[in-house]
């Protein structure tokens, strides 16, 4: 069993304030869990709580239904992927594949049946007998993957793998990664990054992590759930804010009043419809609207849900263009069409916000609820 429990886990250093605060979670045999946050949030910290190389300052964590508080980091059946590739310079590929091994005294046969089954999987094959020097960094990282592989371990851990890669080869090695979790399915795997790419692309679950005055107030974890739950259905305006690139737009309002699947807002002196169930807000109370820029659309002046700025910035990416629109207020709007779009910097446009793709957050930011939600439509 590879089951992850965290039971009320916290960490402090000395006498300051818990930097892991009241973390309860379940990571289930076999599924991909990414820990994602701002920095200082302590993504690598759970990690390395989870390897045996930080102590829990209160609470329980078990692996496979065991509680390891006090198991040393090589009794506990994990395996860890480090940031940097930490291979050793003078031996071979098949070597540093190999070195555990040897170090736990397995006998030759079964070392070289390991490594050789990990170098197909990871197509290292051929550069068995390189040394390091002589690799690609998505070489090397794909050699300390190996060494992780070979432990047959109950659960893989990686902390910020690809981050020293360039681009092309993170797209690659976040693949190979993706298909090692699919051939090795009975092993979970804790990974942490400050991508929303990875952690979207990746995760059968992701765990958002609060950092600052939050951690003391909600705990250390924002949220927990599926990439698109998470994406579709935030909690608060921090993790609206987080999950999505380009971020979720924010504009101020005031609230006006609601049924169970309608509420309205005014903002600019504007009337707005939102399809959420925000009846436990007051009239009058402040609100900010939330709405993703591939939700807007271009509309004409005066129509319903329709707010009126003039583009700012625009950025061309081939295949969708990125306009900052800038309202009246002063707000900066980030609005998605296609890379087609043609317009300039200064020319007016007229932005429609769809009543059942937006979000409503409290004076408190906590998010109301979406009727497709109440209704149980979420396909989600």
């Amino acid at each position: 069993m590879s089951e992850i429990q965290f039971e009320a886990v916290c960490k402090r250093y000395g006498e300051q304030p818990n930097t892991i605060e009241r973390v309860n979670l379940h990571i289930a045999q076999g599924e991909f869990a990414v820990f994602v946050g701002p920095s200082g949030c302590g993504k690598s910290t759970l990690l390395r709580m989870v390897a045996g190389l930080e102590d829990i300052s209160s609470g329980e964590l078990r692996i496979g239904g065991r509680r390891v508080n006090e198991v040393p980091p090589a009794q506990r059946g994990v395996a860890m992927v480090f940031q940097s590739y930490a291979l050793y310079p003078h031996m071979t590929v098949y070597d540093n594949m190999a070195f555990g091994l040897r170090q736990s005294r397995q006998s030759q046969s079964s070392i070289d049946e390991r490594v050789r089954k990990a170098a197909r999987v990871l197509q290292l094959e051929a550069l068995l007998e390189r040394l390091p020097k002589a690799l690609s960094g998505g070489q090397r990282q794909r050699v300390a993957i190996g060494r992780a592989i070979v432990r047959e371990p109950q659960v893989f851990l990686f902390d910020e793998p690809l981050s020293n890669l360039d681009a092309a080869l993170r797209v690659q090695t976040r693949l190979e990664i993706a298909k090692l979790h699919q051939d090795i399915g009975h092993a979970s795997m804790v990974y942490v990054t400050h991508d929303q790419v990875e952690a979207m692309t990746l995760a059968d679950k992701i765990v958002l992590l609060n950092a600052g005055e939050a951690v003391r107030r909600e705990g250390s974890v924002a949220q927990c759930g599926a990439p698109l739950e998470l994406y579709h259905h935030p909690v608060n305006r921090f993790v609206a804010g987080f999950i999505g690139s380009p971020k979720m737009n924010f504009i101020p309002a005031q609230f006006d009043s609601a049924n169970p699947g309608l509420a309205r807002v005014r903002i600019g002196g504007k009337d707005f419809e939102l399809q959420v169930d925000a009846r436990r807000l007051q009239p009058g109370a402040p609100c900010t609207v939330g709405v993703r820029p591939e939700h807007l659309r271009l509309s004409v002046a005066g129509a319903p849900n329709t707010l009126s700025g003039q583009v700012a910035f625009i950025e061309h990416l081939g295949e969708a263009s990125y306009l900052y629109v800038r309202l009246p207020g002063g707000e900066l709007i980030t609005l998605r069409q296609d890379g087609r779009l043609f317009c300039e910097v200064g020319e007016p446009k007229h932005l429609q916000l769809p009543a059942d793709s937006l979000h409503l957050f409290d004076e408190a930011d906590l998010a109301c609820r979406r009727t497709a939600e109440i209704e149980g439509l979420s396909r989600v």
